[in-house]
């Protein structure tokens, strides 16, 4: 019986390693997926970090993006513009960090809610999880180039509609992905 059990925990603990790591390479090739804005890329993280916690949860959601942020911090170019604009501590302190702390939190909302509300409730609840991404990445950008610049019109303004477009198509996919969470069930 307890044998049964050790294997059991190293089978989940195998299945855990192998969707975090999976998760931070999905999450790497969003980065890479972008339009060249200045100072901030757009790219589709902020889909894939929502997507992530749906399908994930907030405790999965939370380590896949903790150790994607780890894997960058490290220098592995898993950045939107790594390697071409530095890799590592220096790359991860510049005018992206705090859109890329804001990963943390959004990832954590978007795994804790439950999207069995209806359409307007589902999209309300992706908003509010995605709205830490840009405060966290304003505040930062502020922080760093002066607020005398207009934070708001470099930092979120151009990514708005994109980011209109990303949560409708999630809305859509919300049932699916509760399927795929049910299908990847962890805990």
């Amino acid at each position: 019986m307890e044998a049964i059990s050790k294997t059991s925990k190293i089978e989940k603990i195998i299945k855990l390693a192998l969707v975090t790591i999976v998760g931070t390479i999905i999450i790497t090739i969003s980065a890479k997926v972008k339009i060249p804005f200045y100072p901030v890329p757009m790219t589709m993280q902020t889909f894939v970090i929502l997507l992530l916690g749906i399908t994930l949860g907030p405790k999965i959601g939370l380590a896949t993006v903790t150790l994607y942020l780890i894997e960058g911090i490290f220098g592995l170019p898993v950045f939107a513009n790594s390697p071409e604009k530095g890799v590592g501590l220096i790359y991860f302190t510049g005018p992206t960090m705090g859109y890329l702390i804001g990963f943390l939190v959004a990832v954590y909302f978007a795994g804790l809610f439950k999207y069995d509300k209806g359409p307007i409730n589902t999209f309300t609840k992706l908003l509010f999880s995605v709205s830490f991404i840009y405060i966290f990445g304003l505040i930062w950008l502020g922080t760093l180039i002066g607020w005398d610049k207009p934070i708001f019109k470099l930092g979120a303004q151009p990514f708005l509609l994109a980011e209109l477009f990303k949560l409708l198509l999630l809305l859509f996919l919300i049932p699916i992905l509760l399927k795929v969470k049910k299908l990847i069930k962890i805990t």
